[in-house]
C-alpha cells in the first residue's frame, strides 16, 4: 500500500516510463505528448529548486493557475517535498486569493501568467509573508527591468517556472538520492492539499485533504469499470484545482493513463475531443446539458421529415432503454422488487425494438456520438446530479454518462454509478465507505424514506484548516460527516440525492419543497436556460427565469411575432405567455408534481447568471446572493 502520492507516482513511472503522462497544446494549437519519465525529471528538478529556496515538509505553497502541464509539475514537486499546496483558478476574486494566501501564511506562490502575477503584486500589502512568486506562462512576462522594479517595489522575488527546472536539472545528478529520502518521510495522514471551497454563502473554508484520502479512492475506481488498461486518455475540462478534476489527475497516473488538457468551452472542447480522441471526460451537469441543447438547436435546422424521424427514433430508443433496465435488473429497490415481474414487463419492447435501436445508433445518432471520437467510453458527471432528461437522452443515443456524487470534504467521491450495471438515478458508495440517512427526528430512515445523508470512510477530510469548531459541527465524534444533502436509500444500500437540506423551501402552509428537482425539470424546456425556485414562507412558489434568447427568438420568428431587439424579449407578453405555458406543461401532475409544487408566477431576468456573481466557481446557484440581488423581482412575484 502506498504511503503518499509521490510514492505512487515514482512506482508508476518505473513501470511505464515511456507512456504518455500528459498531452498539451503548443503555440500552434497542436497536441504533443510528455512521457512519464520526462514528467518525473521535470518534477524532480522543480522540487530541488523549491528545496533550495527553503520550501520544506509541512510548508504550504499557493498555486493560482488553471489547467496546464505546469500545474501537475508544480503540484507533484510540492508534494514530493512533503509540503502541501493550496490551489485556486484564475477566475478567483482578488479577495479570495488574498484570503487563501494570508490564511495559510504561504511564502511562495505559483502564478499562471503575467495577469496573476500583477494581481498578486497589487495584493502584496495584504500579504506581508509572501516572499516569492513563480510564473508558469512566460510568453508575456515583464521585461528584466520591469521585474527588477517590481521586486524592489513590492519586496518579493519573481522567478520563472522554466528557469527553476533548468536550475534543478543541474543539481539532479548529485542530489537524486535526496528525493527518495523526502518521499520516504511522507505519511498517509499528512496533508496533501488545502482546497478552499468557494461555497454559496459565507467565508471560504479550507478543506485539508490527506494523501490517504486520495489514495483510497484510486484503488476503488475498478469498482466502476474493471478494465482500465494503460494508455487510456482523460480529457480535463473542469478546473484542475477542484477536488474532482484533481482526483482525475491522480487516477490517470495510478493507471498509467494520459491527461489531455482542454477547457469547458463548447467549440474548444469539441475540437480538442476530435484531436485527442479521449476515452473518458469528466464534467459537470451543465456541460452535458449544453451538448444536448446544441443537438436540439442543430435539429431545428433540419428538414421537417428529418426532425420527425430523429424524434421518433429517439422515443423508440428511450423506450427500449427503459425496458432494458427492467430486463437486466437495473432498477433501484426502494421496495421489494420481484425480478420475474420486471423481466416480463420489459422483455417484449426490449426484444422487438432492438433492431430499430441498432439502426438508429448506427445511422442516425452516430452523427452525434462521432463528435466524441472513436475511443469514447463514458462521460463522468460530478458537482450535481445529471437530470433525468439529459441522462435519458444520452442513454438513448448510446453514450454513457455516469453520475458521481461527493463533496470537497470527502476528497471528493462518496458514490458513483457502475459502468456496466448502471442503476437508474442511484449511486453506489465505494467499498469501505459507510452511509446512513437520518430523519429530522434523528432516527434512521428506512429504504425509500427521505433524510440527511451522513458518510464515514477513508476519504473523509482531515478537517477544516485552523477551524476545529467548524470541523466538529460537520464531523461528529464517531467520524460521521453530515453532507447536508437529502437522500433516500434503497434496500441494497445504494442512495439517491433528492435535494439540499439548506435549500428546502417551506411554504406558509407547512409544505416542504425541494427546489432542485423542479429547477431541473424546467431546464428541460428549450426556452429556459436557468430557473431558480423561490417562495420561503410564502403561500405559493415562484420562479426567477433566465430565458434562452436564441430559442425564444426562433419561436417568435416562426410564429410571425415582431420584436425590437433582444433586450426587449423579457418584457414581451408573448414571451411571458410562452414561459407560462412551459411551466404549466412541465410541472404537471402527469410528470409527478404536486399542486403546491407548481409555479404560476415568475419573473424573467434580462441577463444570464455569471460565475462569481449568481454562480459559484463550480457553477452552483448561490441562492443567498440571488435572493439579495433580485429582491425586487422576487417581491414582485409575491405582491
Amino acid at each position: 500500500m502506498f504511503q503518499s502520492i509521490p510514492e505512487m507516482f515514482l512506482d508508476r513511472v518505473a513501470k511505464g516510463p515511456g507512456f504518455a503522462a500528459q498531452m498539451t497544446k503548443d503555440e500552434k494549437g497542436q497536441f504533443y505528448p510528455i512521457s512519464y519519465e520526462k514528467l518525473q525529471e521535470r518534477v524532480f528538478s522543480l522540487a530541488l529548486s523549491l528545496d533550495s529556496m527553503g520550501v520544506k515538509k509541512g510548508d504550504i505553497v499557493a498555486l493560482i493557475a488553471d489547467n496546464r502541464t505546469e500545474w501537475l509539475e508544480a503540484d507533484l514537486a510540492i508534494l514530493t517535498l512533503g509540503a502541501s499546496d493550496t490551489p485556486r483558478g484564475r477566475d478567483a476574486m482578488d479577495y479570495e486569493i488574498s484570503y487563501i494566501i494570508s490564511e495559510t501564511e504561504a511564502k511562495v506562490a505559483f502564478a499562471e501568467n503575467k495577469d496573476i502575477l500583477l494581481r498578486l503584486l497589487n495584493l502584496k500589502g495584504e500579504l506581508p509573508l509572501l516572499e516569492t512568486i513563480i510564473v508558469m506562462d512566460e510568453r508575456k512576462m515583464p521585461s528584466v527591468e520591469e521585474i527588477s522594479t517590481y521586486e524592489e517595489k513590492y519586496g518579493v522575488r519573481i522567478l520563472k517556472h522554466s528557469a527553476l527546472i533548468e536550475d534543478g536539472e543541474k543539481m539532479l545528478p548529485d542530489k537524486r538520492c535526496e528525493i527518495g529520502k523526502w518521499v520516504a518521510r511522507i505519511n498517509r495522514d499528512d496533508t496533501a492539499t488545502i482546497i478552499f471551497t468557494s461555497g454559496t454563502t459565507g467565508k471560504p473554508k479550507g478543506v485539508m485533504i490527506t494523501h490517504g484520502n486520495i489514495l483510497y479512492q484510486l484503488g476503488c475506481i475498478t469498482e466502476v469499470k474493471k478494465d482500465l488498461p494503460p494508455g487510456m486518455r482523460w480529457l480535463a475540462v473542469l478546473p484542475v484545482w477542484h477536488a474532482f478534476e484533481r482526483l482525475v489527475q491522480y487516477i490517470s497516473i495510478y493507471y498509467q493513463h494520459t491527461i489531455c488538457y482542454s477547457k469547458p468551452i463548447g467549440k474548444i472542447m469539441l475540437i480538442d475531443i476530435l484531436m485527442t480522441e479521449p476515452d473518458v471526460m469528466c464534467s459537470v451537469p451543465r456541460i452535458w446539458e449544453t451538448v444536448k441543447q446544441g443537438v436540439n438547436q442543430a435539429l431545428k435546422n433540419k428538414k421537417p421529415v428529418e426532425r420527425k424521424i430523429f424524434n421518433f427514433l429517439l422515443l423508440v430508443s428511450k423506450t427500449w432503454f427503459r425496458s432494458s433496465e427492467r430486463v437486466e435488473g437495473r432498477l433501484p429497490d426502494y421496495r421489494v422488487r420481484i425480478r420475474i415481474f420486471d423481466i416480463l414487463s420489459g422483455i417484449v419492447p426490449f426484444t422487438l425494438l432492438y433492431p430499430l435501436v441498432w439502426f438508429a445508433r448506427r445511422f442516425v445518432f452516430s452523427e452525434i456520438t462521432k463528435k466524441f471520437g472513436r475511443n469514447f467510453i463514458a462521460g463522468i458527471s460530478g458537482g450535481g446530479s445529471v437530470s433525468k432528461d439529459v441522462q435519458s437522452f444520452f442513454s438513448a443515443i448510446g453514450m454513457k454518462i455516469i453520475d458521481g456524487y461527493g463533496m470537497t470534504e470527502t476528497s471528493p467521491v462518496i458514490g458513483i454509478q457502475h459502468y456496466r450495471h448502471q442503476m437508474r438515478d442511484v449511486l453506489t458508495p465505494f467499498k469501505g465507505t459507510e452511509i446512513k440517512v437520518v430523519k429530522e427526528d434523528g432516527s434512521a430512515a428506512g429504504s425509500g424514506e427521505k433524510g440527511v445523508l451522513f458518510v464515514r470512510g477513508p476519504q473523509v477530510m482531515k478537517g477544516y484548516y485552523k477551524n476545529e469548531e467548524l470541523t466538529r459541527r460537520i464531523i461528529d465524534s464517531e467520524g460521521w460527516l453530515n453532507t447536508g444533502d437529502l437522500a433516500i436509500m434503497t434496500r441494497s444500500g445504494d442512495f439517491k440525492i433528492v435535494g439540499r437540506s439548506k435549500d428546502t423551501i417551506v411554504l406558509s402552509g407547512g409544505e416542504n419543497i425541494e427546489p432542485v428537482p423542479i429547477e431541473n425539470k424546467l431546464k428541460e424546456s428549450e426556452y429556459i436556460d436557468t430557473a431558480v425556485v423561490v417562495g420561503q414562507d410564502e403561500k405559493f412558489l415562484g420562479a426567477l427565469i433566465v430565458i434562452d434568447k436564441k430559442s425564444v427568438e426562433r419561436y417568435l420568428k416562426e410564429n410571425g411575432i415582431s420584436y425590437l431587439d433582444r433586450s426587449a424579449l423579457s418584457e414581451m407578453d408573448e414571451v411571458k405567455s410562452l414561459i407560462a405555458s412551459e411551466l404549466h406543461s412541465l410541472l404537471s401532475l402527469k410528470n409527478g408534481f404536486k399542486t403546491f409544487e407548481r409555479i404560476s408566477r415568475f419573473a424573467i431576468l434580462e441577463k444570464p447568471f455569471e460565475v462569481g456573481k449568481e454562480l459559484s466557481l463550480k457553477q452552483e446557484l448561490k441562492r443567498f446572493e440571488i435572493a439579495k440581488l433580485y429582491k425586487k423581482e422576487i417581491d414582485s412575484i409575491f405582491e
